[in-house]
């Protein structure tokens, strides 16, 4: 039975190098997919990279599939191991009767070998004195001895068949109990290493599956077709210009008294020709073009201005040879200065002037020639323009900086910039954002209020949440990404609410491909979850717990031209998987739909509104055109949580406070059951604030000590299962002070893990018309405290 036990840890053992070999494929795919993004996108083979990397997209996804399923297993495997030796238990007390009985067969026995034995002796020992001619009372005395020892051997004879017996009996069942416990163990083993392989074989079969599909899109992806879509890229037009005829000059109408003389050509208003031209020009028709009348001697004679020639036009030109000395007029008129505020005045300006520069034509460069002082002036008209149209986006081009996208990010924002960010969004909660601003809404007035130093120092994770943006007033200074309290205080009891506006973040990727109308058209998703914790003493009970999450879907910037050239552009439909642990969806009302009467409690289906997402889109684009992604939140959630069960590092700290000393100690212990996926906690970060005139530290493992702020600070790069101790362990510290006792104060926790949930959501696309591209999961630390 012991052996059984042994062998179900060590089968779980095997199936979890199994699945980290499973999840290291995973992720060398997953980058193997990014880097074929990377690839260049010129030339008639681009369009094969994206087969190349949808199709290892879903390879990375069907081997992270496995890893999933195979912790579920692990999950079954140990749930069985602590089944066993629930079992063992109660058959050692079912048995406990049998080991009397063996117990007494074993005595009975040894006490029957002797009294066999002293009976055999008293016997050898009467018949002796009989033969060597002994007294007669020696000889009864012997009679008697050996009468007893008779009576002793029958009674122990007689004893040893009840006692074997009983034995057989008892050794019986427990030898059939034992038989059916080890057939019930090899049975359920088989049935785990059946569901092992079954989990494996259909992975395989989707495996296939993909590779059907990589071998079909190749068929699909023929010579012609990939030089076709080369063409409709980078075409002309498919309308052949017509031909070209010779027309002779036409000049009946010009005077026989011409002299030929060298002098400028006649030209239409504001453009020169070339006076030796290498190129053949085509000749106008004579019947198109006035020619000037001419004097005896060939010069063109001014011809009189009418009365409209004069209101229509500014100055006027002669085709004499003092052209070049005589300076042009110009017509000036200076209209009064309107009085406007400056703060509605600048951006209208800076609207027009946009529209103004879209609407420039340019003519062909082989018909005009600028003269230096021509194109030095147009060079100056350009950096002006230049200089205007970015003076206002300057600070928005800082934080679209700051603000990286989430979705293609992984580092935190410094706890400056999460200070900044919130103060800014406090000082003007209502003021409209500009495009790349991400600012979360401001803090409910019934939420307690936390002393800013237990947290500060902490990082917290950036997560993009924006006001609505309005076009007809002016963007305020952008503000870096942060995540500002963007989530209720755990100790508050009001539920989670969904923003009535979507958000927008700017993400600062690759540029995406050209989309056509008939192009599966990608998006990004990703789930971010907060989890917040307090933890009191080393009392489990005392926990407070809560999770809440959101989903962003990302848009490419070229997926705006196809939703505005399509009327009916399809329904993005996706679908939000495994929500038994979710308590509360809540989509955004202006852009998600969602369907009410599913019966279905571990999936939800919601479904973009089309018409509002591209107005939306649409806005974004044009207040800020060089974005190559936009983040719309989509929907929040809260996850229903255990208390101490449901937090990824379980923490646990003790104080000693005496006049000249404080030591202080934290237990902490990765929780790998509160996580979907057990993942790796990253970026750890334990912060200890100490009062009373800290004047040295004494720490193991070493930790930092900021005099100014007064905390101490540990940092652990990552947590996991493969940690020493498996993840378990403790931070001690020992403060000598100058102005004791100090004061136990609440600790901070911060840490992040990329790749999972907690909640154990996951998300698909429904229908046709999209594809996902990414799928991000993370998970980070809100509010993270402990108490003593």
């Amino acid at each position: 039975m012991k052996h059984g036990h042994l062998s179900t840890k060590d089968l779980a053992d095997f199936i979890r190098e199994r699945a980290t070999i499973e999840e290291t494929y995973s992720r060398s795919m997953t980058k193997l997919a990014k880097s074929a993004s990377n690839y260049t996108q010129l030339g008639t083979f681009a369009p094969v990279w994206d087969v190349f990397k949808t199709s290892t997209e879903k390879l990375a996804s069907c081997h992270l599939d496995l890893v999933r399923r195979l912790q579920e297993l692990i999950k079954e495997v140990h749930k069985y191991g602590d089944e066993q030796i629930k079992a063992y238990k109660k058959t050692k007390e079912d048995v406990s009767g049998t080991l009397e009985a063996v117990q007494n067969i074993q005595s009975i026995t040894q006490a029957l070998q002797k009294s066999k034995e002293n009976y055999n002796a008293k016997c050898v020992e009467q018949e002796r004195l009989k033969k060597e001619g002994a007294t007669q009372r020696e000889i009864e005395k012997a009679a008697v001895k050996s009468k007893k020892a008779t009576d002793t051997y029958k009674l122990y004879v007689e004893k040893y068949a009840a006692f074997k017996s009983d034995f057989e009996l008892k050794m019986t069942e427990t030898a059939q109990k034992f038989q059916d416990i080890e057939e019930m163990h090899l049975l359920r083993m088989k049935e785990i290493i059946q569901s092992l392989s079954n989990t494996i074989k259909e992975i395989h079969l989707q495996i296939g599956e993909v590779h059907e599909e990589f071998i079909n899109n190749m068929t699909n992806t023929t010579v012609e077709s990939l030089i076709l879509k080369f063409a409709e890229s980078k075409g002309t037009g498919k309308e052949r210009p017509g031909p070209i005829e010779f027309e002779e000059c036409n000049t009946s109408n010009v005077a026989e008294g011409i002299k030929p003389r060298k002098r400028k050509p006649f030209g239409l208003s504001g453009i020169m020709k070339k006076e030796k031209d290498t190129e053949s020009v085509e000749c106008p028709d004579a019947d198109s073009v006035n020619f000037p009348d001419v004097d005896d001697e060939g010069y063109s004679i001014k011809p009189e201005a009418t009365q409209d020639t004069k209101e229509n036009h500014f100055y006027s030109s002669s085709e004499s040879d003092s052209e070049d000395d005589e300076p042009r007029r110009f017509h000036v008129e200076i209209k009064p200065v309107q009085p406007n505020n400056s703060s509605q005045y600048t951006m209208p300006s800076l609207d027009e002037l946009k529209v103004s520069i879209g609407n420039i034509t340019l003519s062909p460069a082989i018909s005009q020639r600028h003269s230096p002082a021509q194109m030095n002036q147009n060079s100056s008209s350009e950096e002006l323009t230049k200089s205007k149209l970015s003076a206002p986006t300057t600070e928005k081009g800082n934080s679209d900086f700051l603000a990286w996208d989430p979705l293609f990010s992984t580092s935190l924002e410094s706890s400056s910039s999460a200070s900044l960010a919130s103060s800014s969004s406090s000082a003007r909660p209502t003021t409209p954002l500009s495009v790349g601003t991400i600012v979360p809404p401001p803090r409910p007035a019934s939420r307690p209020k936390l002393s800013t130093g237990k947290l500060s120092g902490i990082n917290e994770i950036p997560r993009p949440f924006s006001p609505p943006l309005t076009s007809n007033s002016s963007p305020p200074p952008a503000a870096p990404l942060a995540r500002a309290e963007s989530i209720s205080s755990i100790s508050s009891s009001a539920s989670i609410s969904a923003a009535n506006t979507p958000t927008v973040g700017v993400s600062r990727g690759p540029s995406p491909v050209s989309l056509g109308n008939q192009d599966t058209l990608p998006v990004a998703v990703a789930l971010t979850e907060s989890v917040n914790a307090y933890f009191k003493g080393a009392d489990p009970t005392k926990c407070i717990v809560k999770i809440t999450g959101d989903m962003t879907i990302s848009f490419p910037s070229g997926i705006i031209k196809v939703f505005t050239s399509n009327p009916s552009p399809a329904v993005l439909c996706f679908r939000v998987k495994n929500t038994t642990k979710l308590e509360q969806i809540l989509p955004n009302a202006q852009l998600v739909y969602s369907d009410q009467s599913q019966s279905d409690s571990s999936t939800k289906d919601f479904w973009m509104n089309m018409q509002a997402i591209t107005v939306y889109l649409k806005k974004l684009s044009e207040q800020n055109p060089s974005a190559s992604y936009y983040n719309v939140d989509v929907l929040k959630y809260q996850v229903s949580s255990n208390g101490i069960q449901s937090t990824p590092l379980n923490l646990a700290t003790y104080w000693k406070c005496d006049a000249s000393t404080t030591d202080v100690r934290v237990d902490y212990k990765y929780n790998p059951e509160s996580m979907n996926v057990p993942s790796i906690l990253s970026n750890v970060q334990v912060v200890v604030p100490v009062d009373g005139g800290v004047i040295n530290m004494q720490s193991l493992p070493p930790a930092k000590w900021n005099a100014d702020q007064m905390k101490a600070c540990w940092k652990i790069s990552s947590i996991s299962e493969r940690s020493e101790n498996g993840g378990s362990g403790s931070l001690r510290a020992k403060f000598e002070l100058s102005g004791g006792p100090s004061k136990p104060a609440t600790l901070a926790v911060q840490f992040i893990s990329e790749g999972s949930t907690l909640s154990g959501a996951d998300v698909e696309l429904v229908g046709t018309g999209y594809r996902l591209s990414l799928l991000k999961k993370r998970f980070a630390t809100g509010r993270y405290m402990a108490d003593c």
